[in-house]
């Protein structure tokens, strides 16, 4: 991890409070030429999440710390894998009172929680067949695995219309292969959480799906969300109004560090960052100079006003 840290403390001051800045220094794979064009600027990280990140240090490292700040601006390793190791060791290094992630929610939103994820692995293996015999063949196995799993979500989503609350199953990798004796599968499942899920009762099901089959559930995280009526809220929110935009609360399909250190920590957390997170992992990412700029002014503008009334209770 990269990590920056000012200070506007003094020795054995009651009004001390940690303001985590937190973003993410590793991407996704894939190479896009740096470049910008008609404003933009263009190659990968930029909106996810390096763009972000930069807004962070910019603000932290130029704004004037109200007394009794103590601001931590964190760059973490592994976020785009599911070990999240470099969060993980900044919750451990760190108490908060305040958070906020460093990720792409435009700069005018403000991001209140982020849905749960778990990863399942399956490798199915059985005896080699004739194709017109009445044995399924390792592949068909691992549809049907797949399509038990999907069925379960189409099935609890029925009465959930927010995305936010609906269980999100998406395959992500399926091989299938024969050496003349034995049929093999081999597959994996993302499923994306919502908040105050039976997440044990979820695993003896995916087990009961699973048959004969071998699977390793791993990467889970909680969905996690904070409120919008929390003083860090409503001081960024205060200062996109100050910049003449209208706030947006948003809340998040996907996954981020914002899971890992929100039940650690427990204290009121955002994302926030420039970029538009419909670009991010795809060849077309980049982000407008001119929003990194304007994301920049407010991040500094919410530090200086102290986040609202710190040190502050968990909401």
């Amino acid at each position: 991890n990269a990590v920056g840290i000012r200070d506007n403390t003094r020795a054995n001051d009651p009004a001390v409070a940690t303001i985590v800045l937190l973003g993410h220094i590793d991407t996704v794979p894939g190479h896009i030429p740096v470049r910008v064009e008609e404003g933009r600027l263009f190659g990968r990280g930029s909106v996810d999440a390096k763009g972000p990140l930069a807004t962070l240090v910019l603000a932290g490292a130029i704004a004037a710390l109200p007394p009794g700040i103590r601001l931590v601006v964190a760059g973490a390793v592994e976020e785009e894998s599911a070990t999240s190791r470099g969060a993980r060791q900044i919750a451990r290094d760190f108490t908060a009172d305040g958070c906020v992630i460093g990720e792409p929610g435009g700069v005018h939103g403000i991001v209140l929680g982020y849905k749960g994820r778990v990863l399942i692995d399956a490798e199915i293996a059985v005896d080699e067949g004739h194709a017109a015999g009445p044995e399924r063949n390792a592949a068909e196995r691992a549809a049907e695995f797949w399509q038990a799993i999907r069925a379960h979500a189409v099935e609890f989503n029925r009465d959930r219309p927010r995305l936010f609350d609906q269980l999100l199953p998406s395959l992500r990798d399926i091989n299938s292969s024969s050496d003349g004796l034995t049929s093999r599968a081999t597959g994996r499942i993302g499923v994306r959480l919502p908040p105050e899920f039976d997440f044990a009762q979820y695993q003896r099901q995916v087990a009961e799906w699973a048959g004969s089959a071998r699977i390793e559930i791993h990467g889970a995280e909680p969905a996690w969300q904070s409120g919008r009526n929390t003083p860090l809220a409503r001081s960024i929110a205060r200062s996109i109004l100050v910049a003449g935009l209208r706030p947006v609360f948003k809340h998040k399909t996907g996954t981020a560090d914002f899971n890992v250190v929100g039940p650690v920590w427990k204290c009121p957390i955002v994302a926030y960052g420039p970029g538009d997170s419909s670009l991010d992992h795809t060849p077309r990412e980049s982000i407008e100079l001119a929003e990194f700029v304007q994301a920049v002014r407010i991040l500094k503008g919410a530090i200086e006003a102290g986040f609202g009334e710190v040190p502050y209770s968990s909401p």
